[in-house]
């Protein structure tokens, strides 16, 4: 009788440790605007969401100020719509908060919005631009997002909702811009094999890529007119190539063999502001990752 109360014991604690080990993730990223996620991170979202773990977009900024010929309250409306639309195709859950577009500032007020979020999705990753970039709101989504990195645990600030016990690992997206330093893929992720579903899902955000993106670019004449040629045309435009950096990055993560066929990619650096994790910890925050 007593070694069956030790087994059952076992296999109690066994089983726990078990369900410990295989809890989802839980994965929050933040952009300024409601497509900044999705072109920046948008197949690595797909990778998690595919594999069972939560994940959480969200645009700082409500997009109001995002268009040629349209704007304010029925312009949130329209890209709110879209953002939630692109989120059940990217399979992850996307909010949007109600700040102007274009106006962002690093207040203590959208700071504590921000905490308050990563809170509530008891995150394990959060990913945000670097604040270096040619868009102010993309430069303050960075600050506001680095200023919360402690703050996340600590009791006093935001007390309505519950400090997280541990600090998540942050990182950057990946951008181009050189100064104060360039950007360090320390993470490369293959998407190659969701790369249509993220084009899929960046479709539906069709007042930027179709409307916006194309005007203040200059070429808003090059957008086709048709469902299917508007897909083929934005598969070709937003491909983003595979630096010798990232490549280099890649081979890390999945070998040279894998790395040399990998066609579309997403790459992040880790901000030191958070928790620092080894190579095994990014493994397992990123298990999608091969080698």
């Amino acid at each position: 009788m007593i070694r069956r109360i030790f087994l059952l014991a076992f296999l109690l604690v066994t089983a726990m440790v078990y369900s410990q080990t295989q809890k989802p993730l839980r994965i929050i990223m933040i952009g300024a605007h409601p497509d900044d996620c999705d072109l920046k991170s948008g197949g690595t979202g797909i990778l998690f969401s595919k594999m069972g773990h939560a994940v959480k977009f969200v645009s700082v900024t409500n997009g109001d100020a995002g268009h040629q010929s349209e704007g304010g309250g029925m312009l949130a409306k329209r890209r709110l719509a879209e953002a939630k639309e692109a989120g059940k195709r990217f399979g992850v859950e996307y909010d949007v908060l109600d700040n102007h577009d274009g106006e962002l500032l690093p207040s203590l007020n959208v700071r504590l919005q921000i905490i308050r979020k990563i809170r509530e999705w008891e995150a394990d990753v959060v990913i945000a631009p670097r604040p270096n970039d040619y868009h102010p709101d993309h430069r303050y989504t960075g600050v506001l997002v680095q200023d919360a990195a402690y703050m996340v645990g600590v009791p006093n600030v935001a007390p309505d909702v519950p400090p997280l016990k541990k600090n998540p690992v942050f990182l950057y997206f990946q951008d181009g811009f050189q100064r104060p330093n360039p950007f360090r893929p320390d993470v490369a992720i293959d998407i190659s094999g969701v790369y249509d579903q993220k084009i899929h899902a960046l479709d539906a955000h069709m007042s930027q890529f179709y409307e916006w993106l194309p005007w203040i670019g200059g070429f808003l004449d090059q957008v086709p007119q048709g469902k299917a040629e508007r897909k083929a045309w934005l598969t070709k435009t937003r491909a983003v190539t595979i630096t010798p950096e990232a490549r280099t990055s890649l081979e890390k993560w999945y070998g040279k063999a894998h790395a040399a066929n990998v066609k579309h990619a997403e790459t992040f650096e880790v901000c030191e502001y958070g928790s620092r994790p080894t190579d095994e910890d990014l493994k397992r925050l990123f298990p999608m990752l091969k080698n």
